[in-house]
């Protein structure tokens, strides 16, 4: 069980916490390629005199904390990408890009994770196996885990790895809490792109051309109704269209219109029967206006499943270092989507959620996750660091 010093050790180094964290949000990077952002966790890792390694078709970096005796490797993963996205926080470390900004919070899981290296550093002599620090780059629909494990993360260990773990901070849940649930946990997501082609026209005389609008509009309808007539509402799916495009004036019937949209579900079952049902809809509809209809369904990432043993563990290290009243289950999954879906596929472990709303901000109006003026509360980071080295140190047998 977690020595009670692990969570004072870490808030002793919060000012360090906080200072990495506001250089990184400072200059937030989007993507596979970070250069910024890997220079400095490069710097840290030197300066705790690790060896870093960076990523050869991407901009990643790992090490490994070797331990005092021969044991299996775990992997604790931290993102680093910010997001296309304008900050209005008015935070005095706020992004000085002007067009990115880290607004899920990856500026914050590189520094605990960097923080729980320190943590495990000094407690070094109690670890039976490795820590292999995985900062992974485009974790916002790049697939970067995917891009690290083609390139061998998982090989990269002195001994085989057998265990996974990560935390991702919101704003949905109090400050100092943690979130956990076994199985799925994350949804898979996948994007949708059609194209409606008709045939373009003057907007007096539409019965003189073939109007894509309206069966576009008559699509995005029917899909919404699929959903709800097709899905188990107890294996739930989400389909959301978020960008519609066609024409360029009003009085000119154009010869496309377009979409794009996401689905989220939390099976493959109901992943298939939304593919299958998107396709018939398009199909069926095109074919009774005439009109014909050019789908893609983007595969995106996998549903996230946390084994239900290592969230038994990770609950027990938690309530170890808050309390239980401080440590939640979830009562469903998140629908968002989450890469290390990838990591979780090839080795067990699990993913947790790190509550980090401000005291001061009102449950039902706090900016989330992916918000311009989303506010997170950083000494709820000294928690996630001191997690991250608590579940390493119980896998590997040190406390």
């Amino acid at each position: 069980m977690t020595s009670p010093t692990l969570l004072t050790d870490a808030r002793s180094i919060l000012p360090d916490i906080v200072a990495v964290r506001r250089t990184l949000h400072r200059k937030p990077e989007v993507g596979l390629q970070l250069p910024y952002t890997q220079s400095v966790v490069v710097a840290e890792l030197d300066r705790l005199g690790l060896a870093p390694r960076r990523g050869r078709s991407v901009g990643s970096v790992t090490a490994v904390i070797e331990g005092a005796r021969p044991g299996p490797t775990i992997v604790l993963r931290g993102d680093m990408d910010g997001l296309p996205l304008h900050e209005d926080t008015g935070l005095e470390f706020a992004s000085e890009t002007g067009d990115t900004m880290h607004a899920c919070g990856h500026d914050t899981h590189v520094a605990m994770l960097l923080a729980a290296a320190r943590l495990l550093l000094d407690r070094r002599d109690r670890l039976t196996g490795n820590v292999l620090l995985m900062f992974q780059p485009g974790e916002e629909g790049w697939h970067g885990a995917r891009y690290m494990l083609d390139e061998g993360l998982l090989e990269s260990a002195p001994t085989p790895v057998e265990a996974a773990f990560a935390i991702h901070i919101g704003t949905r849940y109090p400050a100092g809490t943690i979130h956990m649930r076994a199985g799925a946990t994350y949804a898979a997501a996948d994007t949708i792109r059609l194209t409606v082609r008709g045939r373009g026209g003057h907007a007096s005389t539409p019965h003189l051309s073939l109007d894509p609008v309206p069966v576009l509009a008559e699509i995005i309808l029917a899909l919404q109704t699929m959903i709800t007539r097709t899905v188990d509402v107890f294996d739930p799916a989400v389909l959301t269209v978020g960008h519609v495009t066609a024409g360029t004036r009003d009085n000119i019937i154009p010869e496309t219109a377009a979409l794009e949209g996401t689905i989220r579900t939390v099976s493959e079952a109901t992943r298939s029967t939304v593919h299958e049902g998107v396709r018939r809809v398009v199909a069926g509809i095109c074919a009774a206006h005439g009109a014909t209809g050019e789908l893609e369904i983007v595969p995106g990432y996998g549903v996230t499943i946390n084994a239900p043993s290592f969230v038994e563990l990770v609950g027990d290290e938690a309530r170890a270092l808050v309390g239980p009243d401080c440590v939640g289950q979830l009562a469903a999954p998140l629908m968002g989507a989450e890469d290390f879906s990838y990591v979780l596929q090839r080795v067990p472990g699990a993913i947790v959620m790190l509550g980090a709303r401000p005291a001061d901000v009102d449950e039902a109006t706090a900016p989330q996750n992916h918000s311009n003026r989303v506010v997170f509360d950083e000494p709820s980071m000294a928690l996630g660091a001191a997690l991250h080295a608590a579940v390493a140190l119980r896998y590997l047998g040190g406390e």
